[in-house]
């Protein structure tokens, strides 16, 4: 069988069809013998129409050209093929009985990998933006707010005795994993651990119940449970460093387990007889008061340092504008690292106001969130600058969620109904929310009509006569 009957055959000709990149096959003449579906899909037409014509017809610089002349495999060479399309090309030549009979490449589109590392860049930035900092000689509060606990904190590891379990106490997003990883980086530079000490987080609140929460801390023999294997715990990974229990109170009834292992230094896995030794300084955490959610014994063991959080509400505006500078420099340096961006953002002293006095439920990760999500809003996407480009942003009260507004936002002379009301246009924002529109969007079709009304303050009068404001465009 020669190739030209090897790529007319039913069976090769599917698996080449339905391959993710292009394939072209020619002669020695440079005339196709086989073309793909992906490869006719690039040059707008059907490989039928491609068979038997001349590879330039369709691709005028085709690699396969130098590959006929020169006889030898060309690699990974980026070419620009029809109009703006770039392609990748490995291009090989054919050899039948040591005969050269043609040449065949395999090529797919640039511009999918260059959307995929776009979007590699773009998760690159969000995981850079929402990681937690741990540096004690960063953190925002050290102080003022935050100092006496921070000296607790160092203490856990670093007193003369030796380390001490602890607990640490605070609302969601104050900073609990923020202090414990601060205390697992104190403990190694003090000597106490290891440079290479594991620190193992585990949410013990994720689980569906508390057997599957034992299971991933203390580990599980085979047999123990229906489908059950032998499965090395949280606890042993931990061993010679830090075990970090977050919402420690969702371990319920396990809790007798983790009070043995602290109390004798050894586990044992779920079904399993042998005990196992480990060595690991335990912290926990949650929203409740442990106190009245641990046994009495195993909170006694463990708030041998009980550390307390404050919420971003108990926290001075001196610190929260600190906060927010800190979150806005954060989003700019990330932008230049994985950007190669030049980005400055400026925020509006009124939209820096609204920040500073809005209420944040989630706290500091809130904050965080909000501030990023409003540089979101403001930004330009990636696609529309290049590399090196120095960008200003300027975030303005439109770009901030409306969740961040409330009554007082609005005082007695700008109120949105006296607003609304005066200019007779309620009836006009009533029918255009009936339609599907959000605040954002109502807003845009009121300014083109002259009247100029923030979308926020349409939110807010939405929000006053009882529609939803969850469409936020």
């Amino acid at each position: 069988m020669n190739y030209k009957d090897l790529v007319n055959n039913d069976v090769i000709k599917d698996v080449l069809d339905n391959c993710n990149d292009g394939i072209n096959i020619v002669d020695v003449d440079g005339k196709l013998i086989f073309a793909n579906n992906i490869s006719a899909s690039y040059v707008n037409t059907q490989p039928e129409h491609m068979i038997g014509k001349m590879i330039t017809d369709f691709y005028p610089k085709a690699v396969l050209l130098s590959v006929l002349k020169n006889k030898h495999s060309i690699h990974d060479k980026k070419i620009h093929q029809v109009g703006n399309k770039k392609y990748m090309v490995n291009s090989f030549p054919i050899f039948i009985n040591n005969k050269f009979s043609g040449a065949y490449s395999v090529f797919k589109s640039v511009n999918d990998i260059d959307a995929l590392n776009k979007k590699i860049k773009s998760l690159e930035l969000q995981l850079a933006l929402s990681s937690v900092e741990f540096d004690p000689m960063s953190i925002i509060g050290k102080d003022d707010s935050l100092e006496k606990v921070l000296k607790s904190a160092k203490r856990t590891v670093g007193s003369l005795a030796g380390p001490r379990h602890s607990i640490i106490i605070g609302e969601s997003g104050t900073g609990k994993t923020m202090l414990a990883k601060m205390i697992h980086s104190y403990a190694i530079k003090l000597g106490i651990l290891d440079k290479n000490a594991p620190f193992v987080e585990i949410n013990c609140a994720q689980y569906t119940n508390s057997d599957i929460a034992a299971v991933e801390i203390f580990g599980s023999e085979q047999g123990a449970y229906t489908g059950s294997k032998q499965k090395k715990g949280l606890f042993e990974q931990a061993s010679g460093g830090i075990l970090f229990l977050d919402e420690a109170h969702a371990l319920d009834h396990y809790q007798n387990l983790l009070l043995k292992a602290i109390e004798s230094g050894k586990i044992r896995r779920v079904g399993g007889s042998k005990e196992i030794s480990v060595d690991v300084i335990i912290i926990a955490a949650s929203t409740k008061n442990l106190k009245d959610e641990l046994l009495p014994e195993l909170y006694q063991r463990l708030a041998q340092y009980e550390l307390t959080l404050p919420s971003l509400a108990d926290r001075s505006l001196d610190e929260k504008l600190d906060l927010i500078n800190h979150f806005v420099k954060k989003y700019e340096d990330a932008v230049m690292l994985h950007n190669n961006i030049k980005y400055k953002v400026i925020l509006n002293p009124s939209c820096q106001k609204v920040l500073l006095k809005a209420h944040y439920p989630r706290n500091i990760r809130q904050l965080r969130d909000v501030i990023n999500l409003s540089i979101d809003a403001a930004s330009p996407l990636i696609s529309e600058i290049h590399d090196g480009e120095e960008i200003i942003t300027q975030v303005e009260l439109d770009h901030l969620p409306f969740e961040l507004f409330d009554e007082s936002t609005f005082n007695k002379h700008n109120s949105i109904e006296a607003n609304i009301i005066n200019n007779h246009i309620s009836s006009l924002i009533d029918e255009l929310n009936r339609q599907g529109l959000g605040p954002r969007k109502i807003s845009k079709k009121l300014k083109e009509k002259g009247y100029n009304i923030e979308y926020y303050k349409v939110a807010y009068y939405l929000k006053k006569i009882g529609c939803s404001t969850k469409k936020l465009v």
